[in-house]
């Protein structure tokens, strides 16, 4: 059975995002398992994205060189 999305890393997520891409791509899939293909890689992008606004928060508060911040949403600029 397949790791759910949040316990991969981001770059596990990638590698597997990259397997479900090339099968589909192929066309060799039944209809039933391309949309769970699908439905995999739509939670591994999910993960992935909330790992990556994580990262980023994380780099906006270090460069702040604030500690002790405490962690907020992040809203990237121009939202």
């Amino acid at each position: 059975m397949a790791k759910k999305p949040d316990s991969l890393t981001f770059e596990e997520s990638l590698l597997e995002l990259e397997r479900i891409v090339g099968e589909l791509e192929q066309g060799d899939v039944s209809l039933d398992d391309a949309l769970k293909q699908f439905e995999r890689g739509i939670g591994l992008v999910r993960a992935s994205q909330a790992k990556l606004e994580q990262a980023e928060q994380k780099v906006a508060i270090l460069l702040k060189q604030e500690p002790d911040a405490p962690l907020a949403d992040f809203l990237p600029e121009g939202e």
